[in-house]
């Protein structure tokens, strides 16, 4: 199975990015929307797993959740990766945090490297993917819009718990099923 790590949203703030894609979704054809019940803050993808593993997962989930409170943050703001490049992969909204966010993350990141799961190597960019690029040409009009956007407030929330996702692939796109929930005391 594959398999991820990551925070929930809140109905307002889906809300609010299903309203910025809706905008943006005219002004090209070549990208793949991220639906609203598919969109969460990541902390770290694990990729293919199998059963063994994903249960060296979950001790270790359960381990990071007892350390942790709830973790707050902020959605604002959108962009692209790579950044400064017209020719985009990646569309994204921002997440801000305190240290909080980034102490969850580094937690989870060394209990998963206990574990035996690679270490991420690319820096830890708290962001939400809203869409992926199947034709960067033609882009002009949708980096204007995004530019537009940049400054705008899609909302708050606290995150209470972390969700260890199955991620499904399918001809329709990506189907992600709960496998655990870990509180955040």
């Amino acid at each position: 199975m594959r398999a991820f790590i990551a925070l929930e949203l809140s109905p307002e703030i889906k809300a609010g990015l299903e309203n910025l894609i809706r905008s943006l979704s005219p002004l090209t054809r070549d990208i793949r929307w991220v639906r609203p019940e598919g969109m969460h803050l990541t902390l770290k993808f694990l990729g293919e797993v199998s059963s063994e593993r994903a249960a060296l997962a979950v001790e270790a989930l359960r381990r990071v959740s007892s350390r942790h409170a709830p973790v707050s943050f902020t959605v604002a703001g959108s962009g692209w990766f790579p950044e400064r490049s017209r020719r985009p992969r990646v569309i994204w909204a921002g997440v801000e945090a305190g240290p909080e966010l980034g102490a969850l993350h580094k937690d989870i990141e060394g209990e998963m490297m206990s574990a035996g799961f690679p270490e991420e190597a690319r820096p830890f960019r708290p962001h939400l993917t809203l869409g992926r690029v199947n034709s960067p040409a033609n882009m002009d009009n949708l980096l204007d819009g995004l530019k537009k956007s940049a400054a705008s407030l899609f909302g708050c929330a606290t995150a209470g718990e972390i969700i260890f996702f199955e991620s499904r692939l399918l001809p329709g796109g990506a189907v992600y099923a709960v496998l655990e929930r870990f509180p955040l005391p």
